[in-house]
Parts: structure tokens; C-alpha cells; sequence
């Protein structure tokens, strides 16, 4: 009798869940619960799960009960911005995650502020899918 056949059916490679990914521990910072939304479903389609925070105090709070890979941090919010909070994880923090900028704000300068902040890298608001799979490849575990 003839094998039989399997189909093998193939996700685009942007959406194929990966298992390094999904091992990455993640922590999202933005305080804009639409941008929240289109970060979260992005990172799902890439195969990740992020924790979220509001603002920067939250993340310090979050870095306090675990430890996270990468932090994609918003420059732009309340109580505690993005750059302050980086500051306060570079002074403070053992275990160092790597601090993704994603700031609307893509002026001349900006992106070196970020770098002085102790941020790791910077991407532009609105978040493009190949640009958060590139960051985070880059960086992922």
C-alpha cells in the first residue's frame, strides 16, 4: 500500500511561534490602552507573552516580583517616564534586561537621549511588525 500522505500546512515566518521567543521574558511599559492592545496582539502573533505596565513606577515595581529579558518601554508617561524609569534600572537593578525605547517622538536627538538613559535600543511609534520581530530577535535569549 502507498505511505499516506501528510500536509504540512506553513504559517508565514513572521507569525510562526518560535520557541526561543516564547521563552523570552517580556515586559511591555505603555500607558495608552490602544497602543497597549496593537503591542500585545503583535507580540502574540510573534509568539511572545509580555507583562504589562502603565508607567515607569509600575515596571520598577514589576522588576521587583521577577526578573524580565526585555522591557519595551514607552518614552512618553505618566508619574514616571521611560527614561527616568531606565535610569532607575540601570542604578538599581542586579539583573540587567535589555530596555527597548518606542517613542512617537522620533526628533533629532531623541534616540541619543534614550541611549544616555541607559536604553538599549529605539523604535518609532507606530510599531511596524518587522521592526519588533527584528528588535527582538536581536535581543531575545
Amino acid at each position: 500500500s502507498a505511505p499516506a500522505r501528510r500536509t504540512v500546512t506553513r504559517q508565514p515566518l513572521a507569525e510562526q511561534p518560535s520557541s526561543t521567543y516564547a521563552r523570552a521574558r517580556l515586559l511591555l511599559a505603555e500607558d495608552n490602552l490602544v497602543n497597549q492592545k496593537v503591542a500585545m496582539r503583535m507580540l502574540k502573533k510573534l509568539g511572545y507573552r509580555a507583562d504589562l505596565a502603565a508607567n515607569g513606577l509600575e515596571v520598577l515595581r514589576a522588576l521587583e516580583r521577577q526578573s524580565y529579558d526585555i522591557i519595551l518601554m514607552d518614552v512618553q508617561m505618566p508619574e514616571m517616564d521611560g527614561l527616568e524609569a531606565a535610569r532607575a534600572i540601570r542604578r538599581q537593578q542586579r539583573l540587567q534586561p535589555k530596555i527597548i525605547a518606542i517613542t512617537a517622538y522620533a526628533l533629532e536627538g531623541d534616540r541619543e537621549k534614550c541611549l544616555e538613559a541607559g536604553m538599549d535600543d529605539y523604535i518609532s511609534k507606530p510599531v511596524k511588525m518587522a521592526e519588533l520581530a527584528e528588535v527582538l530577535s536581536k535581543y531575545g535569549p
